[in-house]
């Protein structure tokens, strides 16, 4: 997967994201807290291959992180 697919979906989820309007605790974008916690996830090793392999990783964090914030 290239640098610029994991951009094209970042922007993707960036430009769908409504979560800015119901910040988690007040606090955060839990989109975007997903992004980094994946990208930290591949830095630590984590291998993603697919495209929508990351989606579905980046989809599945933010979920994570909007059922577990409260």
């Amino acid at each position: 997967m290239t640098r610029n697919e994991i951009k094209a979906i970042n922007a993707h989820f960036r430009q769908i994201d409504d979560s800015h309007l119901w910040p988690i605790c007040g606090r955060f974008n839990a989109t975007e807290r997903a992004i980094k916690r994946v990208q930290k996830l591949c830095k630590d090793g984590l291998t993603i291959d697919d495209p929508a392999e990351y989606s579905i990783v980046l989809e599945n964090e933010i979920s994570q992180i909007v059922n577990n914030s409260y």
